[in-house]
């Protein structure tokens, strides 16, 4: 069986197997870990899927030149993230609600992604909190999308119409639907199966 620290370096470099088996590997962890907490407004569902994105986060900033094991800065990751989670549901009651990241398959991400933080709101930790949000994502759909369809996501998100953007971008109609079907596709494969409960 190859090492944790194996596995995050092939991850990082596009390796999906990689990916999966930490992921997978990891996630018994983080159904331990939630379980020890309690978040308004959420469930031990939510908390998972907060998890899952520590262990996600893990994966994208490991150093092992730092001599630290995975296993040890994935468990950080997995408690910070919930506990973040829980700071903020508790500093603004109606938080998780409004602008949390579900990542269940029966809605789309473009839709999901609309729900991240406002970041014109006076919080300061809900400031903070939608910037970081914010970039993770937008890393995540860089690397992971086309230059048309992270442009034809985006467009989306600012709330043109498959007519629209076809114009915008000089593309058919039927270019910007398949785009779209692609983008949800990659993303299910990459994030949204790891979040839920089994």
């Amino acid at each position: 069986m190859e090492s944790n620290e194996k596995l995050v370096t092939a991850a990082n470099v596009g390796d999906i197997s990689a990916l999966d088996q930490l992921m997978n590997r990891f996630k018994p962890l983080v159904k331990a870990k939630a379980k020890d907490y309690y978040l308004t407004g959420g469930d031990l569902e939510d908390l998972i899927q907060e998890g899952m994105i520590g262990l996600y986060k893990a994966v994208l900033d490991f150093d092992g030149a730092k001599g630290a094991k995975f296993a040890s800065f994935a468990t950080l990751c997995v408690v910070r993230q919930i506990q973040t989670a829980i700071k903020a549901a508790s500093r603004q009651k109606h938080l998780p609600l409004n602008t949390s990241l579900s990542l269940h398959c029966e809605t789309t991400p473009e839709a999901e992604l609309a729900k991240l933080p406002d970041t014109n709101q006076n919080n300061p930790e809900t400031l903070v909190l939608g910037q970081e949000a914010y970039h993770d994502i937008k890393t995540f759909l860089k690397n992971k999308l086309s230059r048309l369809e992270y442009d034809i996501l985006t467009l989306q998100m600012d709330g043109k119409t498959h007519l629209e953007i076809s114009q915008t971008l000089g593309t058919s109609l039927k270019t910007v639907d398949n785009a779209l079907q692609r983008v949800r596709r990659k993303v299910g494969k990459s994030i949204i199966r790891y979040c839920r409960v089994t």
